[in-house]
């Protein structure tokens, strides 16, 4: 059984994620193969790029069901960036398309003052919205994260939310709920920091029975 499993639908910084995997002492395989994802203990879904060509290829590979199968059986599901915004009903980035539809919730465009650039790009802090996200264990409070994005969530069931960021006004950059866990930010680009949630990831017990 692979212990982790990094899902590849040709759109993600994979080989980073694979190695900050690596660097907190666990195990990672690159699959876009269903039954790969069926056997693993525990599943990341990175992500860059544009919304509507990540589900296109989610679809197109066979990997929607894999995903949701991930989810519902309860073990440790990661979504990372674009891999966060995939989860969520609907997407407004160029148009509107459908997402997964495993966060009930919309995907939109900041809509700043002049002065701050889209995309939000650079360290930012996390503040979390609850004590309890066994993510966030031994990160101290207001801790800095990297974020590249132009698009943020926006959960319609706001007890989804683990924890926000300040840019021109608050934004949810986390969600979890007992199985799965997504942030906005890069772990893997996010040094001391983003090593320790991975690390938290790699050694999280569900011990919530079934899943979201």
């Amino acid at each position: 059984m692979s212990a982790i499993t990094i899902i590849d639908y040709g759109m993600g910084n994979l080989r980073s994620v694979q190695k900050a995997i690596e660097k907190v002492g666990s195990q990672a395989i690159i699959t876009s193969d269903p039954s790969q994802i069926a056997k693993a203990e525990r599943v990341i879904l990175p992500g860059v790029g544009a919304f509507r060509d990540a589900i296109n290829a989610l679809h197109q590979q066979d990997l929607v069901g894999a995903i949701n199968d991930a989810v519902n059986s309860g073990k440790p599901f990661l979504g990372i960036c674009l891999g966060l915004q995939l989860l969520f009903e609907l997407s407004y980035e160029d148009g509107e398309y459908e997402g997964l539809g495993i966060i009930p919730g919309r995907v939109r465009r900041f809509d700043l003052p002049p002065d701050l650039k889209i995309p939000h790009m650079g360290w930012n802090q996390l503040l979390p919205t609850h004590e309890q996200n066994p993510l966030l264990k031994e990160i101290g409070a207001n801790a800095w994260f990297y974020f590249v994005h132009s698009y943020y969530v926006d959960p319609s069931d706001s007890s989804w939310t683990a924890a926000e960021t300040d840019y021109g006004g608050r934004f949810v950059s986390m969600v979890a709920r007992n199985n799965v866990f997504a942030t906005q930010f890069h772990p893997e680009k996010s040094q001391t920091a983003g090593l320790q949630l991975l690390n938290n990831f790699v050694n999280f017990q569900n011990s919530v029975a079934g899943s979201v």
